[in-house]
Formats: structure tokens, sequence, C-alpha cells
């Protein structure tokens, strides 16, 4: 595409500093700071999704996977119970 772009005479003197000793010429370094300057803007390419794969638990039959935290709460105040009596019991000696 072409087009006429003013320049600030600061970048003008950037774009005349990144030419001078180097293979490119003025559109080259102008190209490419634009697109050093631009990429951030660029959409993200998206990853791919992240796909769970459904494998069976292996739970016994009578077992509700849904209520697995009322057992976990059920052995969470069974051993709370077993230190209490444990530590009643040092305390009486």
């Amino acid at each position: 595409m072409r087009t006429t772009v003013t320049l600030d005479p600061d970048v003008e003197q950037l774009l005349r500093h990144a030419t001078h000793g180097s293979q490119q010429n003025f559109k080259a370094a102008l190209n490419d700071g634009l697109r050093r300057g631009l990429a951030h803007l660029a959409p993200a390419v998206a990853a791919a999704p992240f796909v769970v794969k459904a494998r069976p638990m292996g739970l016994r039959t009578g077992l509700d996977p849904s209520r697995l935290h009322d057992l976990a709460d059920d052995l969470e105040a069974e051993a709370f119970a077993v230190t209490t009596r444990k530590l009643r019991k040092a305390l009486k000696k």
C-alpha cells in the first residue's frame, strides 16, 4: 500500500539512525519499526481448547460420587474425635 506519512522530526531521526550503517533502506526500517511497535495489538492466536477425558472412577456400587463430601466430613469428624480422646487421656495422667 502506498501512502503519505508525516513523521515528527524525532521519529525521522530515529529511522535515519536505524538505516545508517545497516543494509535496510528507509522503507524497510519504517515497516520493521511499525511491526515491532504494533505487534502487541495483533489478535492473540487462540489456543486449542482444553478437553478432559472422562474415565471411570471405579467406585463400589452404592457410592454416590456427588456425596463424597459427606464421606470426607464424616472421616474428618471421626479423626477429630479420636485426637480429642487421646488428648483428654494425656491430660488426665
